[in-house]
């Protein structure tokens, strides 16, 4: 499981809202084998007065926050940095000097999903990759 927010100016994500879509599932897809339609991001459109970071980040500045179970190694975690930086620039056109990127990992038995704990969920994907 992964849940994505992305935090970024109101114009960078009301223009680039798809495209990030597209490079983020693409990457979680590739870097930690995830199903196609297991797609879950928020996005968090901000006004520029609500959004304070160095000037040479530029407009298109983009925080990604990744949270997600526990057990991907760090080859996994190091893939799907990569991966995010790549699709981004390419799909989305920001560069890498624009983006953070940050993954936060808890056990599974601190998230409730469908009803369930998750550490009582079936799977239809792996998490230890």
């Amino acid at each position: 499981m992964a849940q994505i927010v992305v935090y970024g100016h109101r114009r960078t994500i009301n223009l680039k809202r798809t495209a990030l879509t597209r490079a983020i599932h693409g990457a979680i897809m590739v870097a930690l084998e995830y199903p196609a339609d297991k797609c879950f991001h928020r996005f968090i459109a901000l006004d520029d007065e609500d959004f304070v970071h160095p000037e040479d980040r530029g407009s298109d500045y983009t925080i990604i926050e990744i949270s997600m179970f526990e057990g991907r190694s760090e080859d996994a975690k190091r893939t799907l940095i990569e991966e995010l930086f790549h699709r981004i620039g390419v799909e989305a056109g920001i560069a890498p000097h624009s983006v953070e990127i940050t993954i936060t990992e808890t056990p599974k038995v601190n998230w409730g999903i469908r009803g369930v704990n998750a550490a009582d969920l079936a799977l239809n994907y792996k998490i230890e990759i």
